[in-house]
């Protein structure tokens, strides 16, 4: 290559220059020298001399005049050569990444071709080599990196606290409990110890439970969900309320459809993952940052001092859980210079949070429907446990409505509800403990096993006592002041009012034991004003008790 002379000063003496400075120190006393005489002898200033160091016009390689234009064939066909051969790759890729090569695949184009929307592609013998086509395909783009590249991730960040919510499960390092508190006879081992957990995207407040299950199991999200959104009982933790949207990831719970139905009811929006493979080249079940990340931390940070104690009981290791959850919201918050729980309180809604309702009214919406035929006797068998149903539904089919949370039973006909039923006999029990095997051990070095023996931690640096302090300040407000909505029952089973006037007419026909025309017509009146004034069962009912009174003719029943 022919050597330039950029403003009187040749390129192979900066080349020299720059190789001579960066041999010396930043601050070697030579440098000045070496910098002056340089542009003394070209009569050059020295700040046209540093930008003429800074690589503006440096040695450049020699190429060909036709340096990326293909001779073998025209642009355009070796372009649509590269995009068939791109194509094939991306159709042939298997789950571990594994492909046709590009030899193998221009052995197929040569014998026999492919089949593309513009007909039989075939190619010449001989006219395309690997190496040929693998330089272009990197030039024009279409390498196989390239073609599986997922697209650039779009982050996103909610506006208001408890506007959504992330929602995961992840098995504990600690796998198991040495006592677990409860095993089912029906499966092999003890249930696995589950670490639950809800993020608030906007805040990145978590809170986090165990749980014993076998497995993900909706009965269990559901009791973790009920205690995230309630108030908790320690005041200095303010986290509560419905959140407008749950999301979590395609599983079973989100499948569930009593999950689905309780959410429902409470107003919640549920978002699963997209299912794999259904948006493209994007993976859609990646993991979710914003859980996963609490997760992590805990069993990096927390879970790992279980090699000193471990906890005794599932109530326990909430406990020691609940004070390293307080611990990390008191921490930073990913963008903002505050800390996440200032950051939950700062960013409520103007209205104040969605109050959770009472876990009696939770439970009632906690109930599967199935399908059941009543027996003659009147009796219905669900989970084990006997219930006596009305009379009328002896030998029908009947849709059962049995809680998961509960032993009471509503029986559904034509759509027209019955119940609630109780059962006949005393609760089956659910679990039944049985001494836990204990694991094996691996065998440890002798220097490392006697050093571990000799290793002590103080149980407080898990169990928070009074000698341990919580470096940073609490919360700003206490659980009492946060704003609250009243929660709105939608009451499904019309346990609250009733659902139609002809419906409280008929209570109230059943209360006072009597046929409504047989009643006088001031009763008459009385009973269609209180109907059309209110439909609220426990006023009404309180109202006919008022008016007909125990020992007129009839007596009074039970409601």
């Amino acid at each position: 290559m022919t050597a330039g002379v950029v403003t009187g000063v040749p390129i192979e003496a900066l080349v020299t220059l720059r190789r001579r400075l960066a041999a010396l120190p930043g601050r070697h006393p030579q440098r000045e020298a070496l910098l002056s005489s340089t542009a003394e002898l070209y009569a050059i200033s020295r700040a046209t001399l540093y930008r003429l160091l800074r690589g503006e016009r440096r040695p450049r390689d020699a190429h060909r005049a036709d340096r990326g234009t293909p001779r073998v064939m025209p642009a355009a066909e070796i372009e649509r050569w590269c995009e068939i051969i791109a194509a094939m790759k991306v159709r042939t890729t298997n789950r571990k990444g594994r492909h046709l090569s590009t030899v193998r695949i221009l052995q197929l184009l040569v014998e026999h071709g492919v089949e593309t929307p513009d007909g039989l592609q075939k190619l010449t013998p001989g006219r395309l080599t690997a190496s040929t086509i693998n330089r272009h395909m990197r030039r024009l783009g279409y390498d196989h990196d390239r073609m599986t590249r997922q697209p650039p991730a779009v982050r996103f960040q909610a506006e208001q606290s408890n506007a959504l919510w992330h929602f995961d499960m992840s098995p504990s390092d600690l796998k198991q409990l040495p006592t677990p508190p409860w095993i089912d006879p029906d499966r092999s081992g003890a249930p696995t110890l589950m670490l639950f957990s809800v993020v608030d995207d906007r805040s990145g407040v978590a809170y986090q439970e165990y749980r014993c299950v076998y497995g993900e199991d909706a009965e269990a999200a559901l009791r973790f969900l009920f205690a995230a959104m309630a108030r908790k009982t320690e005041e200095t933790d303010p986290f509560q309320g419905i959140p407008a949207v749950l999301y979590l990831d395609n599983g079973p719970v989100a499948k569930s459809a009593v999950f689905k139905r309780v959410m429902e009811s409470l107003g919640v929006a549920v978002t699963p993952h997209m299912p794999a493979g259904s948006d493209g080249r994007r993976t859609t079940a990646r993991a979710k940052g914003k859980v996963e990340r609490p997760f992590r931390t805990v069993k990096d940070a927390h879970e790992t001092l279980y090699h000193f104690h471990q906890p005794a009981s599932e109530e326990e290791a909430n406990r020691w859980l609940a004070r390293y959850i307080r611990t990390y919201n008191l921490g930073e918050h990913r963008s903002e210079r505050h800390s996440r729980i200032d950051d939950w309180l700062g960013h409520l809604p103007a209205d104040g949070v969605r109050q959770m309702c009472s876990w009696d009214r939770f439970c009632m919406f906690a109930r599967e429907p199935e399908r059941r035929a009543v027996d003659i006797d009147c009796r219905l068998t669900v989970a084990g446990v006997a219930y006596e149903v009305d009379a009328e539904l002896a030998g029908e089919t009947v849709v059962v409505w049995w809680g998961l949370f509960d032993q009471e039973l509503w029986v559904e006909r034509d759509e027209e509800r019955f119940g609630p039923y109780h059962p006949v006999g005393g609760p089956i029990p659910l679990h039944r403990y049985r001494k836990h095997r204990k694991s094996r051990r691996e065998v440890r070095a002798d220097r490392v096993g006697d050093l571990a023996r000799l290793l002590v931690l103080p149980r407080a640096a898990l169990s928070g006592e009074a000698d341990v302090v919580v470096v940073g300040a609490g919360p700003t407000v206490s659980a009492d002041q946060v704003p609250v909505r009243p929660f709105r029952d939608p009451d499904p089973f019309h346990e609250l009012s009733f659902a139609t006037p002809l419906a409280a007419k008929r209570a109230i026909a059943d209360e006072i034991r009597l046929p409504i025309g047989k009643l006088s017509e001031d009763d008459r009146q009385f009973i269609n004003a209180l109907v059309a004034r209110t439909l609220s069962r426990p006023e009404v009912i309180a109202a006919v008790r008022e008016r007909f009174p125990q020992g007129r003719k009839g007596g009074v029943g039970s409601c």
